[in-house]
């Protein structure tokens, strides 16, 4: 009597190499994202209602003690002089960096990493910074040293900084290099949240905003990018980026 041979279930199918750029988002980004966005928005509302926020006394003493330090400092010594380079770079001339950074991801085929870059840096800046700055409306701290639009919540110069900073960890660096990456990252930020209440520029509460909007933004765009920039990285690896 013959016995049949025992079913052999099929093979499952493996998954293309990928190489290590991009970077994968981790497992909570969307939520993460979202929960950051909407903190935000919550405490744009809370500034459009309220013209004295809970906050308002931190922001406050935090003013006077910079003004106190920049009467020690000369108003334009050193750090003065260090806050306006970072205001200049912050402004319509900090778009030179991550515009930059698309041209050479997209002269090495990596466009679909330049479309994530540009999303982040450019298109989220007049979709979601400007927007919020309408609906708080709050205004600037008094005699501002550099000149100023209307709308001080949140600030749009660290957010600009935090994009760039997060986007740059995702597309260029690998793992390793993140590590040290991560404080000159960091360092920059905020370097860019001190010149914006050195300079009058912003309150304090306005520069954290940034900080979170950024994140929050850089984060749900990841997730939202993370498909595209799995296929460059499985093109990168098998050597076919440019199809």
């Amino acid at each position: 009597m013959q016995h049949s041979p025992p079913f052999a279930p099929p093979p499952r199918p493996v998954s293309p190499p990928r190489h290590h750029l991009p970077a994968l988002p981790p497992r909570y980004a969307l939520a993460s994202g979202i929960a950051l966005l909407l903190v935000s928005l919550a405490t744009a509302l809370l500034l459009r209602i309220d013209d004295r926020p809970f906050f308002q006394g931190l922001d406050d003493r935090w003013a006077a003690s910079v003004n106190g330090s920049a009467a020690q400092d000369g108003g334009g010594g050193f750090t003065g002089g260090f806050a306006i380079l970072l205001d200049r770079l912050g402004g319509p001339f900090g778009l030179v960096l991550p515009l930059a950074l698309i041209g050479c991801l997209c002269v090495y085929g990596r466009w679909r990493s330049g479309l994530f870059v540009f999303s982040a840096c450019v298109v989220a800046n007049v979709l979601v910074v400007l927007p919020l700055k309408q609906l708080a409306d709050r205004p600037r701290p008094p005699f501002p040293w550099v000149l100023v639009n209307d709308g001080s919540y949140p600030s749009g110069q660290v957010f600009s900084a935090v994009a760039l900073v997060f986007v740059v960890a995702v597309v260029v660096f690998p793992a390793r290099a993140r590590r040290w990456w991560s404080p000159v990252a960091g360092a920059y930020v905020l370097s860019m949240m001190g010149s914006r209440t050195w300079l009058h520029a912003q309150w304090l509460s306005d520069t954290f905003a940034g900080v979170l909007l950024g994140v929050g933004t850089c984060l749900v765009l990841w997730r939202v990018f993370a498909p595209m920039l799995d296929t460059e990285a499985e093109r990168m690896a098998s050597g076919n980026l440019w199809l």
